[in-house]
């Protein structure tokens, strides 16, 4: 194929005639219409979108330098070693921020909490005001309590029981909701929820705080769109057209202002009580709906896979590991086989 199918250049050019250089300069600006418009048609644009909101990957694992700091909508993404993140501290540092950090612990699951509030007690929001609230069925697991810092308390919470981590799953939506809109919004500014499985392993500062924060699953990160778990059945109400959304988030650490988790615990409680009602179950229980709401109410701060990782072959290697997932990093060496004892 000629690069310039609509030109032809008239016979007896020279430099010193003026039309004929028109007419060359009108070729090449048509052959550069013409490759810019095949370029982009030919272009996957899935495949495109991911090189963007993705990372150059290498062997040895992210390069700081070479990661994206935002997002297509110009939310930040979060790496803790960033210059932009450094900045985000430095924001936040005079504000004073009042924090929560919401924490499910059912039946065996119990098992990792004396383990997560220590590891928050050297990493999390050190030198702020923050909040354990814990959500458990079994409050003598706190017996001796954790010797806190200052500026550090705890609320236990007692909770039924409710056997199965499917059934934990699609409930926790709706027992945050109900925490925040009863005692949580009363104390604190902010409010994260995270899985009890999980450890601090590197400093996780005020670069995290956003009116909604989101955290990028590892698996799937710079990954292309049609390889994320999103709910594909159509009846449910978790269900996410082919051509929708920008990353995959992870159901393991979230938050934002009080306001906007209630809102985002509110809804996606709703959806899975209307799914229930069909006899319906989403793919990724509890995660497919906090994907389906982030779609439509994409987050204002998007923290990168360092605040949600595990050692796996399809997970890359981060600069820092700030927020290690204990609970997946057994499933994925198959130690966990449905026993936390195990890990």
């Amino acid at each position: 194929m000629a690069l310039f199918p609509y030109c032809r250049l008239p016979s007896g050019f020279s430099f010193g005639n003026r039309k004929p250089l028109l007419v060359l300069g009108v070729c090449l600006l048509a052959g550069l219409v013409y490759f810019l418009r095949e370029k982009r048609t030919s272009a996957d644009p899935i495949q495109t979108m991911s090189l963007f909101s993705g990372v150059q990957q290498r062997r040895s694992g992210l390069n700081i330098k070479e990661v994206p700091v935002m997002t297509p909508w110009d939310a930040p993404l979060v790496w803790g070693d960033s210059e932009s993140s450094v900045w985000r501290r430095d924001e936040f540092a005079h504000l004073g921020a009042r924090t929560g950090l919401a924490i499910l612990a059912i039946g065996n699951y119990n098992h990792y909490l004396q383990r997560l509030l220590s590891s928050a007690e050297l990493y999390f929001l050190l030198n702020f005001y923050v909040i354990y609230y814990v959500l458990t069925d079994r409050p003598r697991e706190l017996d001796p309590p954790l010797n806190l810092g200052l500026n550090r308390k705890l609320r236990v919470i007692p909770v039924a029981e409710m056997p199965g981590w499917d059934r934990l799953s699609l409930r926790r939506m709706a027992l945050l909701a109900t925490l925040i809109k009863e005692q949580i919004n009363l104390e604190v500014d902010y409010v994260y929820c995270i899985d009890v499985d999980q450890e601090f392993a590197n400093p996780v500062g005020t670069e995290i705080l956003g009116k909604l924060t989101a955290t990028l699953h590892p698996l799937f990160y710079g990954k292309p769109r049609y390889s994320y778990p999103y709910e594909k059945n159509p009846v449910s109400v978790a269900y996410i057209e082919d051509w929708e959304g920008d990353y995959y988030y992870s159901s393991e650490f979230y938050g934002g202002l009080c306001s906007k988790v209630l809102a985002m615990a509110q809804t996606c409680s709703l959806l899975i009580q209307q799914d229930q009602e069909k006899g319906i179950r989403a793919k990724e229980l509890e995660e497919s709906y906090l994907n389906r709401y982030l779609i439509n109410h994409r987050p204002t701060c998007v923290l990168s896979p360092e605040y949600n990782w595990w050692e796996s072959p399809g997970v890359p290697e981060v600069p820092t590991q700030r927020l290690r997932s204990i609970g997946r990093q057994c499933l994925s060496t198959g130690n966990y086989k449905g026993n936390t004892n195990a890990c």
